[in-house]
């Protein structure tokens, strides 16, 4: 029989090993692991403007023989909701693919759209079970959600893999957040209109990128909700039209 004694590299590795179990000092490895993923994922950004929620998302494509479509950052919920992922992509999939159905059970039950507030609830619960149970592992993505709720109040939120969440009026995920942070919180103005808010959320996605690092327009994918309507993604023109400097 081995002890394990704290403080011990075998006692480390065992703490280090266990998704559930809290190491001496009070951490979860595996939580923490996770989040490690997300900031190796790329920058996403959302931010609440006058109209509406703001969506933008750095594709970071990285062969000219992949086709840039099948590349999922930005995800529709509902007509009224949408997610930008940043971490591994399979499980951001599968985590949609909950949020839907929850979207669509709630208008089948209820006959109304759902509260974004109560989704992201409830997708953030089922991330934090993943935290508590062994034979699980956490989920390593986080998410951006955000959109129009039935009262028509515009909500973010971001989902972290510990099950956190928290509502912001614009927040970015994925690796470089923190200088993206910065440029948002040093430009964010109540009530920005379109074209404020895309020139600001392009910024902040371009503070992410490397210096040796060429910064294209056309690999990112932004699109917005406004109330009454769809999901909208700006194409390439139109995504520099609301970039350029002319009035």
């Amino acid at each position: 029989m081995i002890l394990l004694y704290p403080g011990s590299k075998a006692s480390s590795a065992a703490y280090d090993r266990a998704a559930t179990m809290f190491s001496p000092d009070g951490r979860l490895y595996q939580v923490e692991y996770a989040s490690k993923i997300v900031e190796q994922g790329t920058l996403g950004i959302g931010l609440i403007y006058d109209k509406g929620v703001l969506f933008a998302a750095d594709k970071k494509i990285s062969s000219t023989l992949l086709l840039p479509s099948s590349v999922e950052k930005l995800f529709v919920v509902d007509d009224h909701i949408a997610a930008i992922s940043s971490g591994l992509v399979g499980d951001a999939r599968r985590l949609i693919q909950i949020a839907r159905q929850e979207s669509q059970e709630n208008q089948a039950y209820y006959g109304e759209q759902i509260h974004i507030e109560t989704l992201v609830k409830k997708i953030a619960a089922i991330m934090q079970v993943f935290t508590q149970y062994g034979g699980m592992r956490p989920f390593g993505v986080s998410f951006i959600f955000g959109g129009i709720d039935p009262s028509k109040a515009k909500r973010l939120f971001e989902a972290e893999p510990s099950g956190a969440l928290a509502e912001y009026k614009a927040v970015a995920i994925g690796k470089n957040k923190k200088e993206a942070i910065k440029v948002l919180e040093a430009g964010f103005k109540e009530n920005m209109q379109i074209k404020d808010a895309v020139n600001l959320v392009v910024k902040a996605l371009k503070s992410g990128v490397p210096e040796n690092e060429k910064f294209d327009l056309g690999k990112l994918d932004v699109a917005f909700i406004e109330a009454g309507k769809e999901l909208k993604r700006l194409n390439a023109e139109e995504l520099v039209n609301l970039t350029s400097n002319k009035k």
